[in-house]
């Protein structure tokens, strides 16, 4: 499966700033293109749960949630015992590999529907439910007596950050608005793929400028960027497969288990885990993961799904 044409735009930044060209977008309009994607994406997500919500979506959602607490639990180990890390940074790394990135969730959306590949309209849900199981898991493997944790402040960024705060309530509101979000769809349905293609073209940028960072961490963190998305994204199969999720289906939670949260995670952490080294955890999600999964993992994962479920 050849690389999108939305993708690309994440190459056309990289090269941008690979080459110091003057494309830097303003900080606020980058953030803008980041709460469109969100609601855009809840929105969609609660229109179709309020179709096709019933009991199987109970069990599914129970899977989802088990399938986001365990990818650190494999993460941590490989951190710690081998990577040679503390065990605060382990922990918050790990935190950032069992949550999602809604970026690259909106990438594999893209692909999937310009290659007419169908899949549960109601998936922005398990998005959601995803944001959340790993962070949790993070702070009990980071816990130890000399880690305190202010609870309030953590509680408020775990479940009112800005990922999780607009794509759970955009989804509450599609799915409770029902037929009224229409009215909301010529922009938030019709411009999705152009305000996709600038946020990536941003993202090419920012993930490329912090490519000097590698140099100071070593091999280590840019191989695990690598191997921990094919490993997130085999898991994530064999838990499609466990709720019989179609192809479309098990190529968007093989995609949710091999991305890495550079949002969600980073805010929460910074807060829970003061001590830790959030440019560590950044510079592996965003630089490393982000473009593997966009380039090449997205690609790759379709590829082999759609030949083994054919």
């Amino acid at each position: 499966m050849q690389l999108d044409v939305v993708a690309a735009f994440f190459l056309l930044g990289a090269l941008a700033q690979l080459f110091k060209a003057p494309i830097k977008m303003p900080k606020g309009l980058y953030q803008s293109l980041t709460i469109f994607l969100l609601i855009a994406i809840g929105l969609k997500g609660g229109i179709a749960l309020g179709q096709y919500g019933n009991l199987e979506l109970l069990w599914q959602s129970f899977v989802i949630i088990l399938f986001g607490a365990t990818l650190p639990l494999f993460a941590f180990p490989v951190l710690l015992k081998f990577g040679g890390l503390n065990r605060t940074d382990s922990a918050s790394i790990a935190a950032h590999y069992g949550s999602v990135s809604i970026a690259t969730f909106a990438v594999a959306l893209a692909v999937l529907e310009a290659n007419e590949i169908s899949y549960e309209p109601y998936f922005p849900l398990f998005v959601a439910l995803l944001e959340i199981p790993a962070i949790a898991v993070g702070l009990l493997l980071a816990s130890n007596k000399n880690q305190s944790l202010d609870l309030k402040k953590t509680l408020h960024e775990i479940f009112l950050n800005q990922g999780v705060l607009l794509l759970t309530g955009s989804l509450i509101l599609g799915w409770w608005a029902g037929d009224q979000t229409q009215k909301l769809m010529p922009f938030f349905g019709n411009l999705f793929y152009g305000v996709l293609a600038l946020f990536l073209l941003e993202m090419g940028r920012i993930a490329t400028s912090r490519i000097n960072l590698l140099k100071e961490y070593g091999s280590f963190i840019a191989s695990f960027g690598v191997v921990m998305p094919l490993f997130g994204a085999l898991l994530g199969t064999l838990a499609a497969q466990l709720i019989d999720l179609t192809v479309g289906g098990t190529i968007l939670l093989a995609t949710l288990g091999a991305s890495a949260s550079y949002i969600a995670v980073p805010a929460a952490m910074s807060v829970a885990l003061p001590k830790a080294n959030h440019s560590l955890s950044i510079t592996s999600s965003l630089t490393v993961t982000f473009p593997f999964n966009v380039l090449v993992g997205i690609p790759l994962y379709s590829t082999l799904i759609i030949s083994f479920m054919a």
